[in-house]
């Protein structure tokens, strides 16, 4: 827990910006042109050092400087692949030197995308003439494990959620319902079913992570008996509000169209693997920080108080900072 606190302690900021991944998108505009979107995140107030390198045959076009958008740098252009991208190689160089993922998002046909995660260690990659179900399957599972990982929002529900629930049946009552509700709204809100503007959804999900730090502040005999008698009909609701927030990454990344159902359940696979990483780290720190310091046990109300101000600081800002982007 304590490792935990000071994890929570660092600026809400640096650690959004040293999460956030690098985006790559090559759209077809006619034969053998691209428009390429390139956006990389900020570093100390300059793009960071990364930069694509498309396959020889390319020829780019002017590139505009980035301009920053609030978050990161972005920059739009043309460039001319008359052989296409099959069989080259698509490669963010300097990857490998920092800390931060890259999406690419290739278009096979007009409308027809393919999504891939780059990382340090896999910089980059030969596009295939056909990508596979299994290349597909894993790919969006691998966007599902980073978009949770990467998600302080939701980890920060999540967290509050652990340490609210104290009895082992009824917190993996909780989990079951949160996952269940955000697995309904994200496969409808994905396949158009319904769709709800993103910046609404965005405070009540911060808002919902209030609500949990202010019921774990309170004495147990004091809290709201539904959310201490029944937490997987609170975990419920609110899951249908955060899987509105995944289906909302979701169509960002977008979704191979002949692979439609596979890649969203391969995506909603990797949030919960994800997520199952969260709290299997989460409880695992507990546990090694009770048996360190025992005085943490002894003082758990303490330490859950300390803990639920920093959750709900956090998302109170989080609040205060989308209602004043509308």
């Amino acid at each position: 827990m304590l490792l935990l606190l000071l994890a929570l302690a660092q600026p809400v900021g640096a650690l959004a910006h040293a999460l956030d991944p690098a985006y790559l998108e090559l759209s077809i505009l006619d034969a053998g042109r691209w428009r390429v979107t390139w956006r990389v995140p900020d570093s100390n107030g300059t793009p960071m050092p990364i930069a694509p390198r498309l396959p020889d045959s390319c020829e780019t076009y002017d590139v505009p400087g980035p301009h920053f958008d609030g978050r990161g740098w972005s920059t739009t252009y043309v460039v001319s692949c008359h052989a296409g991208f099959v069989g080259g190689t698509i490669r963010i160089e300097g990857l490998e030197n920092t800390r931060t993922d890259a999406l690419v998002r290739y278009e096979t046909a007009p409308d027809q995308a393919v999504t891939r995660r780059l990382t340090g260690d896999q910089s980059g990659f030969v596009v295939p003439a056909d990508p596979g179900h299994f290349e597909v399957f894993t790919s969006y599972v691998a966007l599902g494990v980073t978009h949770i990982l990467e998600g302080l929002d939701h980890l920060l529900f999540v967290l509050a959620l652990l340490l609210l629930v104290r009895n082992p049946r009824r917190l993996i009552w909780a989990i079951t319902a949160f996952t269940l509700a955000h697995s309904i709204t994200l496969a409808a809100a994905t396949m158009g079913w319904f769709n709800l503007p993103s910046a609404p959804v965005e405070v009540v999900i911060a808002l919902s992570i209030v609500f949990l730090a202010w019921e774990l502040a309170k004495p147990p005999e004091r809290r709201d008996p539904v959310a201490e008698r029944f937490p997987a009909l609170v975990s419920f609701g609110f899951g249908l509000i955060h899987g509105l927030g995944f289906a909302g990454a979701l169509h960002e990344i977008g979704l191979p169209e002949r692979d439609v159902p596979m890649a969203l359940f391969a995506f909603n696979v990797g949030v919960e693997l994800g997520q199952l990483l969260f709290i299997g780290a989460v409880l695992a720190i507990g546990a090694a920080a009770r048996r360190m310091a025992p005085l943490l046990a002894r003082h758990d109300r303490g330490v859950t108080c300390l803990a639920s101000s920093l959750i709900g600081s956090i998302a109170a800002f989080w609040v205060i900072e989308r209602i004043s982007g509308f």
